[in-house]
């Protein structure tokens, strides 16, 4: 019976919050004079699609959905599991900038026939089958049954990405920095890239979008975004969008933004570092932290840590999904190239970064193998189901390997004190399809048309001649 008043109590109010997004958005579309929406989703590798609906079709879409072919989208449905139905999420209701409408980037859909002077605004959707359930292979839906996971045991899971790419002029067709971007990390500019740059932060906050610091990064041409700490489900959304919102407004300035792991050679590439926290639901404390112990780590944060090691080989096939990522993920250039963890070391796959003044906000796990290429609907699910997976298990933390490890010459560094990262995607597709937990979290649709999808693209980099082998070999065999 207790069950019974409890579960009428949260339907009642999920009713009343929904009502509440409801009354705010329909204010607000009056209010800003929105004439179209566009309905947001994911693809299986990460690429943003959408359909763009009249602002009078948009009542009628949240009733009963907007319908659209799933099997025409790569790796998504099978033409049997076609008919596919988005329903949008109002929490994620926002107005589109000026800067971003007038060039809307979304991979595919780019909205031409809508006039210089209409408003329009998105709003990230579910994908739900004919009968009203969330579709098993809607990566968006696949975070959220790993979120619904760290619930029943107890967690909140919150997130705070490092966003970084290269802001690139094409010269004939080559993209290069900017003359002036050529700065270092954490340098003062004044140049059009720190300008472009603010421009970015703006239309995010515009978005409802929070970031906390922006940057120069190390190489030329590079920059970061910090994000505010939020709910890992919020913070995927604001993920999504941004890739989008920073190419649009890039665009504005004839230059582009890229999330290419490794553009050029001899540099640091991009990464996104997630800094991560468990926050106990019924105390609404950090659950990784324990000021007496070592690290200042509490049990649980921990057996969380040993989880994302121990699946580490298989998750990095979904945090560095392309080849290229693993042009990144070698050794000199701070990223990690061992499964590994520790504080004061850079190239550590986890490192827990010293308490500040605040331990309860400023404890926290950050992972370093991710790039902004990958989907992070699915990146956050893996890592979560992972370090969820230690915690059940009580799985034993290795010992920390805080030495810097650029200070080793590549014999000592290779030494067998501790596991490789995969140093391909195909080692990469290898370890996935070797972990049954990763599997499970993905489920089968979306691990099969992952796999798919990214098997096709390492078979077509393994058979092609590369310039580097041509000239490298051609005049000596």
């Amino acid at each position: 019976m207790a069950d019974e008043q409890s579960y009428a109590k949260q339907t009642d109010m999920s009713k009343r919050h929904d009502q509440q997004y409801y009354d705010q958005v329909m204010a607000r579309i009056e209010h800003e004079r929105v004439r179209f929406i566009n309905l947001e989703f994911t693809d299986v590798v990460g690429m943003a699609k959408c359909v763009t609906i009249p602002v009078e079709q948009f009542n009628d879409c949240l009733t009963h959905g907007k319908w659209f072919d799933g099997s025409s989208i790569e790796g998504f449905a099978r033409v049997a599991e076609s008919d596919m139905y988005l329903f949008p999420d109002l929490s994620t209701f926002a107005i589109l900038p000026d800067k971003v409408r007038l060039s809307y980037a979304a991979e595919g859909h780019r909205s031409d026939d809508i006039g210089n002077a209409d408003v329009v605004a998105r709003v990230i959707c579910d994908v739900r089958t004919p009968d009203g359930e969330h579709f098993d292979g809607d990566p968006r839906a696949t975070l959220m049954q790993a979120l619904n996971l760290a619930r029943e045991m107890g967690f909140q899971y919150k997130v705070a990405p490092e966003l970084e790419f290269f802001l690139l002029s094409l010269e004939d067709e080559t993209p290069k920095p900017l003359p002036h971007d050529r700065r270092g990390y954490f340098d003062l500019s004044t140049d059009l890239a720190a300008t472009v740059r603010r421009q970015m932060v703006y239309s995010l906050h515009k978005m409802d979008i929070n970031i906390e610091a922006s940057h120069h990064e190390v190489a030329d041409g590079q920059h970061e975004l910090d994000f505010e700490i939020a709910d890992a489900l919020r913070i995927a959304d604001g993920l999504m969008t941004a890739k989008y919102v920073l190419k649009a407004v890039a665009a504005q300035h004839n230059l582009y933004a890229t999330f290419l792991p490794k553009p050029f050679f001899g540099v640091n590439g991009s990464g996104l570092h997630i800094h991560q926290q468990l926050i106990n639901s019924s105390t609404g404390r950090n659950a990784f932290l324990n000021p007496q112990a070592d690290y200042a780590l509490s049990e649980e944060g921990r057996w969380f840590i040993a989880g994302q090691l121990a699946h580490a080989p298989a998750m990095c096939a979904l945090l560095a999904p392309l080849v290229n990522s693993y042009k990144r993920l070698v050794g000199g250039y701070e990223a990690p190239v061992v499964i590994n963890w520790g504080r004061i070391n850079r190239q550590a796959l986890i490192r827990v970064p010293r308490l500040g003044s605040d331990p309860e906000s400023t404890m926290r796990v950050e992972l370093r193998c991710t790039d902004p290429s990958c989907n992070p609907y699915l990146a956050l699910a893996a890592m979560l189901r992972a370090g969820l997976d230690g915690i059940q298990r009580k799985l034993t933390l290795p010992a920390a390997m805080d030495e810097n490890l650029f200070l080793h010459d590549e014999g000592d560094r290779l030494r067998p004190r501790a596991p490789m990262l995969p140093a391909t995607l195909g080692e990469a597709l290898e370890a996935l399809r070797e972990d049954p937990l990763i599997r499970e979290t993905l489920g089968d649709a979306i691990y099969e048309g992952f796999l798919d999808a990214k098997g096709i693209e390492w078979t077509e980099y393994r058979e092609q001649v590369h310039p580097w082998e041509i000239q490298r070999y051609l005049s000596v065999f």
